[in-house]
């Protein structure tokens, strides 16, 4: 099984959101086979507790837009890290420091990789703005 187009045009949508907000590092995992209950993980790292939550807060807003709420939020109140739960996709929004302790990509290894910066590339064509040294 692999991830449905809905996923990848949530996915689409969050990470352009993310990287409009300063979000680096962006890695997406379809993880479609060993979960039951989300097809993508969306993983970003914000610089500092502030941009944790801008970031966060962004994805939650530019999915709204979309006719996507979010199902569960956690971890946003302390700045360190979010855990955005749209159903079909999972946003994990880390400050750098909490990126590395929990490890999600050698959690996740076996899981394919999603190309991000075409999805983020894509926007910019259109846009004319952002930035393009987003992985």
């Amino acid at each position: 099984m692999t991830a449905t187009d809905h996923a990848h045009r949530l996915l689409a949508i969050a990470a352009r959101a993310a990287d409009a907000k300063g979000g680096e590092d962006l890695v997406a995992l379809d993880v479609s086979e060993p979960l039951p209950f989300a097809d993508v993980f969306l993983l970003v790292t914000g610089s500092a507790e502030r941009n944790v939550v801008a970031i966060a807060d962004a994805v939650v807003e530019a999915l709204r837009e979309e006719g996507q709420d979010v199902a569960r939020r956690e971890g946003r109140d302390g700045g360190r890290w979010a855990l955005l739960d749209f159903g079909d996709l999972v946003v994990h929004v880390f400050h750098r420091e909490e990126r590395m302790y929990y490890g999600l990509e050698r959690l996740w290894r076996d899981c394919p990789a999603i190309p991000v910066a075409p999805l983020i590339e894509r926007d910019e064509s259109t846009t004319g703005a952002g930035s393009a040294s987003r992985s």
